[in-house]
């Protein structure tokens, strides 16, 4: 479905952006969403520093002391003008069917479990999905099919990511994305994923106490995984591993623990529509990638 550009709403009479109902709070919020407004999980303010290159990608990355910190940089980045212009446009001109909503339109930080075991690593967030919610594989069909897959696994809450608000909960599972904006097409440009790296980066970081494996859903993030493990001077087999459904591949940091790399068809309405990826392919990556993530020999 092609977006449509909202016309003929109502205009606040200070002549400021237009501010519609959250779907669950029914908080009124303007497009794209301020920092620090009161979005359901939004912990950045009106105080975050906020990235506008790449070099201040790197810089407040490896500055953060904690996840919170990772979470609030990145969601007010500002480091590439072609992400930043896409997302807030589509913020503007939205879907039909959610012209009565407001769109989050910033990038999407990471979410679950801070003491997680196992890291889900996706591509970028969808520009009606999480760039609507704020929240990852919310509000859309990939995020339907994934955490259903995580509810059947025991490690959600619930099967349904409806909104920021929904109360969902993962245990032992955190997820994150390559590439925290909304890219046209669902294809960032190479130099848009590198500039975007330092965040995974440093949650792969500050999770090193408890991760131990890491699902990458589709090649990009197979790839963006194994870009962030040569950066933090693990080691990674060579020939470099190559993405396949079920394909696994021990990445070894330098203090010996070993991280299992799991691959996954990405859960995107191509493959599952098509039948590339069914429930049971899911269910299968998803239990093989908790047993290691926990130590548990795969069966």
């Amino acid at each position: 479905m092609r977006a449509t550009r909202v016309t003929g709403g109502p205009t606040p009479a200070d002549g400021g952006p237009v501010r519609l109902p959250h779907p669950r709070t029914r908080e009124p919020f303007a497009s794209p969403v301020p920092p620090g407004a009161g979005w359901p999980g939004d912990v950045a303010s009106p105080a975050t520093p906020v990235a506008r290159s790449a070099d201040d990608v790197a810089r407040l990355a490896a500055a953060s002391s904690d996840l919170a910190d990772v979470d609030a940089c990145s969601t007010v980045c500002r480091a590439c003008p072609r992400l930043v212009a896409w997302r807030e446009d589509v913020a503007v001109v939205k879907r039909r069917m959610f012209r009565d909503q407001p769109y989050w339109g910033r990038p999407a930080a990471g979410f679950g479990d801070a003491a997680a075991t196992l890291l889900v690593a996706g591509l970028a967030p969808a520009a009606n999905g999480a760039n609507r919610t704020g929240r990852l594989f919310t509000g859309d069909r990939s995020g339907d099919w994934i955490f259903a897959g995580l509810h059947r696994a025991g490690v959600a809450n619930q099967a349904e990511s409806v909104d920021a608000a929904d109360g969902l909960a993962l245990t032992g599972v955190r997820m994150a994305a390559a590439v925290r904006c909304a890219p046209p097409g669902n294809a960032p440009l190479p130099a848009e994923r590198d500039a975007c790296e330092p965040w995974l980066r440093r949650e792969l970081e500050l999770t090193a106490g408890t991760v131990r494996g890491v699902l990458a859903l589709g090649a990009f993030g197979w790839g963006a995984v194994l870009t962030v493990a040569r950066h933090l001077g693990w080691s990674v087999p060579r020939p470099a591993p190559r993405f396949g459904h079920g394909a696994v591949a021990p990445l070894t940091r330098p203090d010996g623990v070993v991280v299992h790399l799991v691959g996954c068809y990405h859960v995107s309405q191509q493959n599952t529509q098509t039948g590339r990826l069914t429930e049971a392919m899911l269910d299968d990556a998803l239990a093989l990638a908790l047993r290691l993530s926990r130590g548990t020999p795969p069966a």
